[in-house]
């Protein structure tokens, strides 16, 4: 069968009722449009909200966990061995926070050909002097060089450069949340006390905002040098070791291998962060769910519009299978102007769709809480657009599919007779 014959018919069909036909690609380019506007800004959203937690984030952390003490004395006495007991408020034994044999920890590490780095830190839960309280507050004792490089550290330092703690000794950056509450600033004084009572003052060099007002309000920064120095602690005194991997997915299998192999506690980005995930994949869920309803919307409008052509053609019809044309021939111009409704109006609506999404990533979006944020954030993935235009042909298909076989069933003698 000649093709371009059937072609030429399904476009002389089309412009016959040029009006119908232009809802109908109108329908689909606006179901397109939003679908790539919605999925673009939906995982845009995702990708702003998990950076804020996931990025700073390591795949894997090792640390010393404190745990009770499995051997009490009551099981090594002779009396009480037989049976089995039951002992009630059990203290953690003391034991020791900072991780044994840390440079072999930290070479063995670096060596892995799995690891993209490793940021060795401290945490020291310390007191910030506030004229007659205490404001209890976290001392991050980081590497500032690895911090910026792995966790971006420096994007959400808001006054003052993050690398200033390891060139000025006694230095800190405060959360601005922090700052506030202490009515300090950059260039002040801050007093600080351990728990075991010594007192220090750290100039701060900077204010920090990570766009969680809580963590803000408790967290600060100094360099490994200064937190050791206020701890009271040696060169060697490390409490945790976070590392970034090159597969994010391997961090669960890293995590158990570290934790046999080096004798520390493990935890990886999946376990610490798992409700994080869940929020990112419901929310993709719900805007591909409405993006394909809309399609499937439009898929009926083409479905009301071939019924009623074919109604309306049924001479034409019968005209064509009376003169030669099969009942395959007649399926075949319908499919095709179903198709060619879904080809137009879908690839208008990727343009419309990449517009509307540029569009959308110009619009200023300022807000105190989120300093790296200028824009909306919009997420421009070509997967998106291939199943934009997939699903625009398979529902303009199937939509078409069904009149198509109603067409091509119609009798030409009964249709004639009728006349």
């Amino acid at each position: 069968m000649n093709y371009s014959l059937l072609y030429k018919i399904s476009i002389s069909l089309l412009l016959a009722r040029w009006k119908q036909t232009l809802v109908a690609a109108v329908g689909v380019t606006f179901s397109i449009t939003m679908f790539i506007a919605l999925l673009g800004f939906m995982n845009g959203l995702n990708d702003l909200l998990d950076g804020l937690i996931l990025n700073r984030t390591p795949h894997v952390r090792l640390y010393n966990e404190i745990e009770v003490n499995q051997h009490q004395p009551i099981n090594s006495n002779e009396e009480f061995s037989i049976g089995h007991n039951f002992i009630n408020s059990v203290r953690p034994a003391r034991s020791r926070q900072a991780i044994y044999n840390i440079e072999p920890i930290l070479r063995a590490i670096e060596n892995d050909n799995r690891v993209l780095g490793v940021a060795p830190k401290i945490d020291a839960q310390v007191f910030f002097n506030g004229g007659t309280i205490d404001i209890t507050g976290i001392i991050n004792g980081i590497d500032a060089a690895a911090e910026g490089k792995l966790f971006h550290f420096g994007d959400y330092v808001t006054i003052g450069s993050f690398q200033d703690i390891e060139v000025m000794s006694n230095s800190i950056i405060l959360g601005k949340g922090l700052a506030e509450k202490l009515l300090i600033n950059v260039g002040d004084v801050v007093q600080i006390a351990t728990p075991q009572g010594e007192r220090f003052s750290l100039k701060i060099v900077g204010l920090f905002q990570s766009g969680i007002q809580e963590f803000d309000k408790t967290q600060s920064y100094a360099s490994i040098k200064t937190t050791q120095k206020i701890l009271g602690k040696g060169t060697n005194y490390i409490t945790n070791i976070q590392i970034k991997l090159k597969d994010i997915s391997l961090a669960p299998v890293v995590a158990k291998e570290y934790s046999q192999l080096f004798q520390t506690g493990a935890e990886d980005i999946q376990t610490a962060n798992s409700q994080f995930e869940t929020g990112s994949f419901v929310r993709s869920l719900i805007s591909y769910a409405v993006g394909i309803t809309l399609l499937i919307v439009a898929g009926f409008g083409i479905y009301n519009i071939l019924n009623m052509m074919i109604y309306e053609k049924m001479d034409s019809i019968a005209i064509l299978k009376a003169t030669g044309f099969s009942g395959v021939d007649v399926n075949r111009i319908f499919i095709f102007i179903a198709l060619s409704i879904g080809i137009s109006g879908g690839l208008l609506g990727l343009l419309f769709g990449f517009l509307v999404s540029l569009g959308i990533d110009q619009i200023p979006f300022e807000t105190a809480s989120l300093p790296t944020v200028k824009t909306y954030p919009v997420r421009y993935d070509i997967f998106f657009y291939g199943i934009g235009l997939t699903f625009s042909l398979v529902t303009t298909f199937m939509a078409g599919l069904f009149p198509a076989n109603k067409a091509s069933k119609v009798d030409p003698v009964i249709i004639i007779r009728g006349k």
